[in-house]
């Protein structure tokens, strides 16, 4: 055999081999090719879209803390208000209840110093009493008479 005859046959056969190959095995690897190809852009479309969409939900979620933030600090404010304002009013009535207490203890005491009086007014009359009784029972002499009212004196 030559070299050209053996070149033929080689050319033949690569020639039954490339259509063969284009015929039965190339087809299910493009599809194959393309069906990978559509999965990939799928997922990057999904991924795309899954980022869009957290994005969003970021967003979403900036403004709900934002506005729950406001709110609570709002209440905070509100809360301190009315803890300055029932402070205030507690205050106001220790100080009408305070009055109220001093009025009545100095009432008190006013009475307690009168119903002191009296009776110190009784004792003193009585021991006066008392005291003239001794003087008029003993005889008059100044020392005596002196004696006694010391006594009095110490007795008051």
């Amino acid at each position: 055999m030559s070299i050209t005859a053996t070149l033929i046959v080689q050319i033949i056969v690569f020639l039954i081999l490339v259509g063969f190959t284009m015929k039965f095995v190339w087809p299910p690897i493009a599809v194959a090719l393309d069906e990978r190809a559509q999965k990939v852009s799928e997922g990057l479309a999904a991924a795309d879209k899954a980022r869009t969409e957290l994005a969003a939900a970021d967003q979403r979620v900036k403004s709900e803390l934002a506005k729950a933030s406001n709110e609570s600090q709002s209440r905070l404010a509100d809360a301190e208000r009315r803890a300055q304002a029932i402070i205030e009013e507690a205050k106001a009535r220790a100080t009408e209840e305070g009055n109220k207490i001093v009025a009545a203890a100095v009432a008190e005491a006013e009475q307690q110093a009168v119903k002191a009086r009296e009776v110190l007014r009784e004792q003193v009359a009585s021991l006066a009493v008392k005291g003239a009784e001794q003087i008029l029972r003993k005889e008059v002499n100044a020392g005596v008479h002196a004696e006694l009212l010391n006594q009095l004196k110490a007795e008051l």
